[in-house]
């Protein structure tokens, strides 16, 4: 078989365009589903519930974190599996499994069976980006990575906002049901569209399976990512939930660290960390998505408990960061493909953190307007930041390479972005609890079906129809409730700035990227570096 690289044309051809269009479709439902669930969360509580039987909380918050399991549990093996099938069969397969776990999820009759249907679903959908970035990526050649990239970004940044906006659409003029539903017909088109449009390839079936490997990571980042997600629930790293998940996860993961290193096909090849440009790209990624994602994820709980808007009405106040981005994101992926990486990201960087600056500042009255501006400011920052960072660490891999390397990429995003959501959460939920006026609201908690004593204060002072009967109980006076306000507002400023120093701190790698094209003269160092050549 010949080592040749394919040549490619300079621009975006209508073969190209067909296939990002085929990953943009999985991609959607990918990323969809992620977030249309967290506004059903109650309506499971009511749903799979009752007076004799309460469903807690932190209960049917796993239909979230299933998910999530799932998805980062199938990434490793994403890339295996893309050589030995061929990637135009598991991503059929992908979607097939998906739309299978989505109309399984909505024939659910307990919470449990929710859960399991959700690991189902999770599994397809854990393979549909790492196996279509692979698909683009040979597609298109390195030097049209970027302009792709900003392609695929488009459902990367409509997800998050559109996802709770749709999902509480749905569940108002429908039922629960259609949440999971609605993926069924779009999975079923994607699913003709890949057969018609996809070409098939070779696979390469030479490689053996790495079984220690999947024994060692697969279980391991489970473990680590259940560890962590449980943080908020119990409230402290000293519950056994915790330590006791995060330390095995962690310890099979560094033994599976030290054995990748040994076989000449491992599951994950961590040998390509060799390349300087990927892993700058890489660490600076890790920490990039852990403060945006993280912090980005309170502002529609802000809006919620503190505002006491709806849950509509918060997604689409959250809006302006994704219109940001997306004015920015396809400015910066042409750039990507024409600019050094390194004169591109650090400039949406401080971007980010002029916007980041705006919510550490917010109160319990901060006119909307503000709190809006800054959003878009943030989103033009990450617009700027996120698909750069994908193209800085794929563009320099060989063919051969891509189905490693975007497998390598997907799951540190996936992992930095479930520990910023689990780490600025607990700092919220301690901030909150430090709060006398809502900490001290001991009652609350029973009386809120499942909520935790922060979140049940808040929701008492913010949504006063809804828990008319909370505040009585409790003999919440006006002066008490603009109390809980302003010091809920502060718990939510002070958390903010934990993600403005994380952002901050994303400076150091983020300049160490390349600043210089691969035609400029180099220092001579840097032209003996064969590993970052770019087939031209």
């Amino acid at each position: 078989m010949s080592s040749a690289e394919p040549v490619h044309p300079d621009g975006l051809d209508a073969a190209v365009l067909k296939v990002a269009g085929v990953v943009v479709l999985g991609a959607i439902m990918s990323i969809l589903d992620i977030t249309v669930v967290n506004v059903a969360l109650p309506t499971f509580q009511t749903v799979f519930g009752s007076a004799e039987e309460p469903v807690s909380y932190a209960h049917v918050a796993w239909t979230v974190t299933a998910y999530t399991l799932a998805l980062a549990t199938v990434i490793p093996l994403s890339g295996w599996a893309a050589d030995r099938l061929g990637t135009k069969r598991l991503y059929m397969t992908a979607i097939t499994l998906f739309v299978l776990g989505s109309a399984l999820c909505s024939t659910a009759w307990t919470i449990e069976a929710l859960i399991g249907f959700r690991v189902l679903q999770g599994l397809g959908g854990g393979m549909l980006m790492p196996v279509g970035m692979t698909i683009m990526t040979r597609a298109a050649g390195p030097h049209r990575m970027g302009r792709l990239m900003a392609v695929l970004g488009v459902p990367m940044l409509l997800g998050p906002i559109l996802g709770p906006i749709l999902g509480g659409w749905l569940i108002q003029v429908a039922s629960w049901h259609w949440i999971f539903l609605i993926n069924v017909p779009i999975g079923l088109i994607a699913l003709i569209y890949a057969w018609r449009v996809l070409e098939s390839d070779s696979p390469e079936p030479s490689e053996s399976f790495d079984f220690l490997g999947m024994l060692l990571m697969s279980p391991g980042l489970a473990l680590f990512l259940f560890g962590v997600s449980s943080i908020p629930q119990e409230g402290t790293l000293g519950a056994p939930r915790v330590w006791a998940s995060m330390v095995v996860g962690a310890a099979l993961i560094v033994g599976f660290i030290w054995h990748s290193f040994r076989p000449k096909h491992p599951l994950l090849d961590l040998r390509l960390f060799r390349n300087r440009q990927l892993t700058v790209s890489v660490i600076t990624m890790f920490l990039f998505a852990g403060a945006f994602f993280g912090g980005l994820l309170l502002v529609p709980t802000y809006f919620q408990e503190i505002r006491g808007q709806s849950t509509l009405h918060a997604g689409l106040l959250v809006a302006p960061q994704g219109l940001g981005a997306m004015l920015t994101m396809p400015i910066a992926g042409t750039l990507a493909d024409r600019v050094p990486i390194g004169r591109i990201t650090p400039i949406g960087l401080v971007v980010i953190l002029v916007g980041l600056f705006g919510l550490t500042q917010i109160g319990a009255t901060t006119p909307f307007i503000w709190i809006m501006a800054t959003l878009f400011v943030m989103g033009l920052g990450m617009g700027a930041t996120m698909m750069p960072l994908f193209t800085a660490a794929l563009k320099t891999l060989k063919h051969h390479e891509a189905a490693r390397g975007s497998t390598l990429v997907n799951i540190v995003q996936q992992i930095a972005s479930s520990c910023g959501v689990a780490t600025m959460s607990v700092l919220l939920t301690d901030h909150l609890n430090g709060s006398p006026t809502i900490a001290g609201s001991s009652q609350i908690s029973g009386l809120a079906g499942g909520l935790t004593e922060a979140e049940a204060g808040i929701l008492s002072q913010t949504e006063p129809e809804k828990y008319a009967g909370i505040a009585k109980a409790l003999q919440l006076g006006s002066d008490v409730a603009e109390r809980g306000l302003v010091q809920g507002a502060a718990a939510f400023a002070d958390t903010y700035w934990v993600a403005w120093a994380l952002v901050a701190l994303t400076l150091v790698p983020a300049l160490m990227l390349p600043r210089r094209r691969r035609d400029e003269p180099a220092a001579p160092e840097e032209e003996q570096d064969t590993t970052a050549a770019i087939p031209h």
